[in-house]
């Protein structure tokens, strides 16, 4: 590289004035002569000058004509000088025009001022001429006898106003000659000079180059920075060269000029590490970045990558306050990235949001600066975010996880407003969801959704964050459980507030309700699961479902039933017929049916509560507590006495539902109906049932008793006997004990017999009950007592019989005693009786003992008289026997009296009367007249 050509320097132009001079000839009249009468009326008008045209190609051929035709005159010296000037000028501006078709010719010039010195080598203004011949030599090619005559200028004319111009020029001369030790010393002579002087930057520069060219480097470095201290040091501003306003166009190129040559020395050093040694001052600090950064760039262009980086990060490291350090910094990061260097790069993004992160000391030492780093800080975060968070989605990695988190978090931290900071929560949110911290997770995702302005992700966020609770759930303990069920339904319920337009908010309000039903916050859940019902448009079938499934079990559950009905009937309506769990629902449809025939039937509603169990029926007729219901609405019939209805309902229950738990317990009220009825037969064979199934054996004994009893009476409205006989002797068999009912079943059984006509049966089984009741013990009753007595005057029947069948007749002797005999019996088994002591059957025993020895007076009185007796031993025959019948007789009347006093005692049974009526016949004397009972008491006492 070599310097920019002289001719950008500042010089000075000659300023041409041409020459010209005009005559002209006076004409006209001494009249014409102004007098001052004719000058007061004179009227003058006064034209425009129209000027001298004219060029300096006319001015040089007026000159060289003056100089052809005066050769003596004064003014020769200053047209010989003119005249060199005006041709420089000519060239010059031939040279800017670029009109020659061969470019400017300066020989003209050349000679001109050659010419003059020849012809006044004394004059004191010839270091001037001099200058000028000197400039057109090197303008017209001649570079070393322009060096010769500058050489002339300085020596001849030291303290020459040029001088500095001068050993300018030399310089650049010899630079140009390569005589760079030569072309240091003149630009050392400038510089040494003025210091105000306009070509000390420039001087400056060629120095340093001067050096450079010499190979020394470091020697070098000192002008070099010594013109930017010149075009820098009061320049304010970080921006790139081109953009800086107080720096022309001149100015701005060398500087570039500067920093490129300045770069190569120090990239032929040691680079950066060099640069600290010339930075001694508060003007050089101000633009040490600048040599940082165009060292950088000369790397750059070489393809040093990583000398490029490390010098442009050894300034960031050197003044890490400086606001221009993230600019270099930020370099680094470019460098490694364009030349695929991903991990450097990774690792300078690292860097420089720690150096100008939110908490760095940067952002309190330039907040300026670091307000203008802050896009790159940005950029660089979520760049690190997503390199770790795609990282850990292929490794898995919990480290790599980790670090993506860092990252986001610290994004967040730093730009907690910033338009993109919801979407990057959204990113930290699901990172943290991948990672299985779902807590976290959740946290991340409820801050995203609610705590922004509205974004394209909130509703997305609000949703995932029900996702990560529900992941919570699963993992939780039983225990943590409820806790976390319910942060999860004030999760749920805020995205539905927040996004009620949004479609999931049927799902997770419906998901909400099933929450707090199942935590046992029955009216919160009511109240969710209305407000799925109450969405527009209407929520999808499944969510309605599960809605009014919530509603009915609530509702349930808090006695209202009705409405319990009305809510799982539009569940039933949502579920598809062979769906799982649509059974279920039946039944609790027909629960709610049924429990509100309950509820009718403990308000004394019960005809509601028959129409509410009969519902169950044609609601849910398939449902288990159809046959409850149905026998509870059996049983509300019973209790409204309608017995035709509940007869209905139990038969119908018997029928269809058999195998059914109640099932033993409908004989006994089907029983209770027919009696009600009095469907008897039907009634005695539900006591038969009932006693067959009966697990007590007490309730099977009082069934089958209760059997007999009804077929008993259902014999006396015109049914057979032999039903009763049968139940009786059913229940004898399978109940011998305990002793007074069997008994009673026998003394029933008898009567049946003895009604029937069956005389042996009957006196068998009156056998067996006095046997019974004999041999009782301590299990004998006063029913037994008088069962057994009643017993043993049945049995008398026989002796009696016996008795009767004697006639008296001859031969009388045997008959008679025979009769006695028979008498003896008959008067021994009512004697047995009677010793019962059992009122009637006393009474009964003595009217029949009265009777019998009456009977027994009668018959010997009509007993057949032996055939061969005179008239007077007939007589007397006669006579004994009446002696022989009256004690009889007597007997008879003692024995209706005893009978006729028990009346005193308050018996007056049937035999009581019987007696009375005896005693009128036997004595009426004495008891004929007498009509009221009380007389003949008195007449007996």
């Amino acid at each position: 590289m070599r310097p920019r050509s002289s001719r950008r320097l500042l010089l000075p132009l000659l300023i041409a004035g041409g020459l010209g001079a005009c005559a002209g000839k006076r004409s006209g009249t001494p009249d014409d002569e102004p007098t001052l009468r004719s000058l007061a009326g004179r009227e003058i008008s006064v034209q425009q000058d129209a000027g001298i045209a004219g060029s300096e190609e006319q001015a040089i051929a007026a000159y060289r004509k003056f100089l052809e035709v005066a050769p003596g005159a004064p003014q020769r010296a200053e047209a010989m000088r003119r005249l060199g000037d005006l041709e420089m000028e000519s060239a010059d501006k031939r040279s800017v025009e670029a009109t020659a078709s061969s470019g400017p010719d300066y020989r003209a010039a050349i000679a001109s001022y050659q010419g003059y010195l020849k012809a006044y080598p004394k004059d004191p203004g010839n270091d001037r001429v001099l200058y000028q011949l000197a400039r057109a030599q090197e303008q017209g090619g001649e570079l070393e006898v322009a060096l010769k005559t500058l050489d002339r200028l300085v020596q001849d004319y030291p303290q020459t106003a040029y001088r500095d111009e001068a050993h300018f020029r030399r310089g650049e001369l010899l630079f140009t000659v390569r005589d760079y030790a030569k072309a240091e010393q003149a630009y050392g002579t400038v510089l040494a000079g003025d210091e105000e002087g306009p070509y000390q930057g420039r001087a400056l520069y060629m120095q340093g180059w001067s050096r450079f060219k010499q190979g020394r480097l470091e020697e070098a470095l000192s002008p070099f920075f010594g013109v930017l201290d010149l075009t820098l040091g009061d320049l304010e501003g970080d921006d790139d060269l081109d953009s800086l306003a107080d720096l022309s166009r001149a100015d701005r190129e060398l500087v570039e000029d500067t920093f490129r040559v300045a770069s190569l020395c120090l990239q032929n050093l040691q680079g950066a590490e060099s640069i600290p040694a010339y930075i001694t001052s508060d003007v050089r600090r101000g633009y040490e970045f600048r040599v940082y950064q165009q060292l950088g760039e000369l790397y750059i262009k070489q393809e040093r990558t990583k000398d490029a980086a490390d010098t442009f990060g050894a300034f960031a490291r050197r003044q890490p306050l400086h606001a221009q350090a993230p600019v270099l910094q930020a370099r680094v990061i470019e460098i490694y990235q364009q030349a695929g260097f991903a991990n450097l790069a990774l690792e300078a993004k690292k860097e420089y949001v720690a150096r100008y992160g939110a908490s760095s000391e940067f952002r309190r030492a330039n907040p300026q600066g670091w307000e203008r780093a802050q896009p790159l800080v940005k950029t660089h975060l979520a760049e690190l975010a997503r390199h770790y968070h795609a990282s850990a989605q292929k490794s898995r990695s919990t480290a790599d996880y980790q670090e993506a988190v860092r990252w986001y978090r610290s994004w967040l931290e730093s730009f907690p407003t910033d338009p993109d900071a919801a979407a990057n929560n959204f990113l930290l949110a699901e990172l943290l969801y991948e990672d299985a911290r779902h807590a976290e997770a959740v946290t991340e995702y409820e801050k995203t959704a609610y705590q922004y302005p509205p974004h394209a992700r909130s509703a997305d966020a609000g949703y995932a964050a029900l996702l990560g609770h529900a992941q919570l759930e699963k993992k939780a303990a039983a225990a943590e459980r409820p806790a976390l069920q319910r942060a999860a339904v004030a999760s749920a319920l805020q995205f539905a507030k927040a996004f009620d337009g949004d479609p999931r908010v049927g799902p997770v309000l419906s998901n909400a309700a099933e929450k707090l039903y199942a935590l046992g916050d029955a009216e919160p859940a009511a109240a969710v699961a209305q407000q799925v019902l109450d969405l527009k448009p209407p929520a999808a079938a499944e969510q309605r479902r599960v809605a009014w499934t919530v509603l009915a079990h609530t509702a349930f559950e808090q006695g209202a039933f009705d409405r319990a009905e009305r809510g799982y009937g539009e569940v039933i309506a949502l579920t598809p017929e062979k769906a799982p769990g649509r059974g279920e629902l039946v039944e609790r449809q027909a629960a709610s049916i049924y429990k509100q025939g309950e509820q009718a039937r403990a308000a004394g509603q019960s005809r509601e509560a028959v129409d509410h169990f009969a519902r169950v029926a044609t609601v849910a007729p398939q449902s288990t507590v159809r046959a409850t219901a149905q026998y509870d609405a059996a049983a509300a019939l019973i209790g409204l006495k309608d017995w035709d209805g509940a007869a209905r309902a139990l038969e119908d229950f018997r029928q269809r539902f058999p195998t059914h738990p109640l099932q033993p317990e409908v004989g006994g009220k089907l029983a209770v109906v027919y009696v009600e009825q009095g469907r008897w037969a039907q009634a005695a064979g539900e006591y038969e049932r009932l006693a067959v199934t009966a697990k007590s054996p007490a309730t099977a004994r009082a069934a089958q008793w209760q059997a007999a009893e009804l077929h008993e009476k259902a014999a006396e409205k015109g049914g057979t006997r032999a039903a009763a006989a049968k139940a009786y002797e059913t229940y004898l068999k399978q109940h011998p004990e305990p002793l007074e009912p069997a008994m009673e079943a026998r003394y029933r059984l008898a009567r049946i017999a003895k009604a029937d006509g069956n005389a042996t049966r009957e006196l068998a089984l009156m056998q067996e009950n006095l046997q019974a009741d004999q041999r009782g013990g301590t299990a004998r009753t006063d029913r037994t007592r008088y069962l057994g007595a009643t017993a043993a005057l049945a049995l008398a029947e026989p002796s009696l019989d016996a008795y009767r069948k004697v006639a008296l007749v001859e031969p009388l002797a045997k008959q008679l005693k025979l009769k006695k005999t028979r008498m003896e019996e008959v008067l021994k088994a009512y004697g047995v009786a009677a010793n019962y002591g059992v009122a009637d059957v006393t009474t009964a025993a003595t009217f029949h003992t009265a009777a019998l020895y009456q009977d027994f007076g009668k018959a010997l009185m009509a007993s057949q008289r032996p055939k061969k007796l005179s008239k007077a031993e007939l007589e007397q025959y006669n006579v004994l026997l009446e002696e022989q019948a009256f004690p009889f007789e007597e007997k008879s009347v003692e024995l209706h009296e005893v009978n006729a006093r028990r009346a005193a005692a308050g018996l007056y049974d049937p035999w009581v009367q019987r007696s009375f009526a005896a005693l009128r016949e036997l004595q009426p004397v004495r008891y004929g007249k007498v009509e009221r009972s009380e007389g003949v008491i008195d007449a007996i006492r």
